[in-house]
């Protein structure tokens, strides 16, 4: 999450970033970029009333790996990585990003029940 945000603000390849990254962080990081736009595509969808340039860039950052591991049939339950972002919307944004990224994630899981069906 934190690679993805300061690829965002900063510029610099995100293979720089992850250069020192353990495995785990480095694979999840590369998935997530890779599906950036479809995932930033859902969170705009999701964020009624928001542009996704008004979500502050963590938040974003934060939803983009959540809604990765969501999606991945080998990630964690749907439940825990939407509690996690919820956990670092807490200790990293501001006060209103863990309800908000709770309210997007929560919406994309609404869906994901309804489309499993």
């Amino acid at each position: 999450m934190f690679a993805l945000y300061q690829r965002d603000v900063t510029g610099r390849p995100l293979e720089e970033l992850l250069r020192d990254a353990r495995p785990f962080t480095r694979e999840l990081a590369e998935e997530t970029a890779a599906e950036i736009e479809e995932l930033d595509a859902e969170i705009a969808r999701l964020s009624k009333g928001w542009s996704l340039d008004r979500i502050a860039t963590l938040e974003r950052s934060i939803m983009r790996v959540a809604l990765h591991e969501m999606r991945d049939p080998e990630g964690p339950p749907v439940e825990v990585a939407i509690d996690e972002a919820v956990n670092l919307a807490k200790e990293f944004c501001g006060a209103d990003a863990p309800a908000f990224v709770n309210g997007i994630l929560g919406s994309a899981a609404r869906e994901m029940e309804k489309a499993a069906r």
